[in-house]
């Protein structure tokens, strides 16, 4: 989605999950430190981005197209293969 061209309520969910996501990156300790956030926080955060998720859905269904695409890896290879059959000539 492009903020750019966005009504507010998509521009803010879309700000939300950007910083939250961001916030998180910048604080997620190096593997065996301690995690600065308690679990009650945490908790919270994966809720906001739920809800936040959700409404996405809600409106991207409301428009009338719906998110099939699902992330993947460069080198992943595809779930389905398009295959060419021969033309048949009389």
């Amino acid at each position: 989605m492009n903020p750019d061209t966005l009504s507010k309520e998509p521009q803010i969910l879309v700000t939300m999950r950007k910083v939250l996501t961001t916030i998180i990156r910048e604080l997620t300790p190096a593997p065996g430190d301690k995690y600065p956030l308690s679990e009650s926080t945490v908790q919270d955060i994966r809720f906001c981005l739920g809800l936040i998720i959700t409404r996405e859905k809600e409106l991207t269904e409301a428009l009338g197209s719906v998110k099939t695409e699902r992330p993947h890896y460069i080198d992943e290879l595809p779930a389905s293969q398009v295959v060419q059959f021969p033309s048949k000539t009389n």
